[in-house]
């Protein structure tokens, strides 16, 4: 054994001999503050991010299923635009892939436009015409057409229903102005047909099928009006007066083929005149009468005609 000194200090006793190294003490795991130890927090951690990812999952399908599926009516049809270019759909049961129907198509690549086939009635408003005998008109009409073709109704133009109408509107004034008014009001049929013939012919590029052209009103100035009235007020005059001189010629002509029977038959003349007095006796009226004998009045003619020529 080693000896040991002691020492005061101070009036304090203290040994001076060395001390061996205490052992050391195991170190345990501190616990966190809420007490889950860190296995615990690893395995919550992992399931939130776990969630996370399905949720991203189920937000990613849900809008891939929105942007994908497009449903078509009868009626409609789909024109389709991938990378700029014109395609077809994916899937399309039944149809030819612009529908009608269940589309499917490449979710953020594919871009499509919907285009109705349905018959659209179009009013043309009131133009100005003046017509090739140099009167003025207000004309509107009503255009009925529709698309055949979805696909050249978006390509080859812009916005076919405003193309439709301008041109309706310009054909609608072009023509009307190479016609007589008399000609608007009486053959409206044949005006109707050349309109459509040559709106259709314009519009078939566009696959836009213009199936009829109907001129709705005419708007006539107010002197128009009143010398239309005045040229149909007389016209019916003449009318009245040519029937009534016809009336005039078919009695004469009848008077004179009765004249001639009476002159063939002289008896004929005496059941005329008691057919008259019959007819004047059945009204019983105060109308008096002398019945005179027909020969009697020859031979007063004749003694006239004698006395005249002495």
């Amino acid at each position: 054994m080693s000896a040991c000194g002691l020492s005061s200090i101070d009036g304090r006793v203290s040994c001076l001999c060395p001390r061996p190294p205490r052992p050391l003490a195991s170190v345990s795991p501190r616990p966190l503050a809420n007490g889950t130890p860190r296995r615990r927090t690893r395995e919550a951690t992992l399931t939130t991010v776990a969630a996370v990812i399905s949720l991203t999952g189920l937000v990613a399908l849900i809008f891939f299923i929105g942007w994908s599926v497009r449903i078509l009516r009868e009626y409609e049809r789909a024109v389709i635009f991938r990378l700029g270019r014109s395609a077809r759909a994916i899937v399309n049961p039944g149809g030819q892939g612009h529908g009608p129907g269940l589309l499917l198509l490449v979710p953020l690549i594919d871009r499509m436009i919907r285009v109705s086939l349905r018959t659209v009635a179009l009013d043309v408003p009131p133009q100005d015409v003046i017509t090739r005998d140099n009167v003025s008109l207000k004309v509107s009409a009503v255009l009925y057409f529709r698309v055949v073709d979805a696909e050249k109704a978006i390509v080859a133009v812009q916005d076919h229903l405003y193309a439709t109408t301008q041109m309706a509107q310009t054909t609608l004034r072009s023509v009307l102005g190479q016609v007589e008014l008399d000609d608007l009001l009486s053959a409206r049929d044949k005006i109707n047909q050349q309109l459509q013939r040559i709106i259709d012919e314009s519009t078939e590029p566009w696959g836009v099928k213009v199936t009829t052209v109907e001129v709705k009103q005419v708007d006539l100035p107010q002197a128009m009006q009143r010398a239309m009235a005045k040229q149909a007020e007389a016209e019916r005059e003449r009318r009245a007066k040519v029937i009534n001189a016809d009336g005039e010629f078919q009695a004469a002509a009848k008077l004179a083929d009765a004249a001639a029977v009476l002159t063939r038959y002289p008896v004929a003349i005496q059941l005329r005149y008691l057919q008259t007095m019959r007819e004047i006796a059945s009204e019983r009226n105060t109308t008096s009468f002398f019945p005179i004998p027909l020969n009697l009045v020859e031979l007063i003619l004749k003694a006239i005609r004698t006395d005249r020529a002495t």
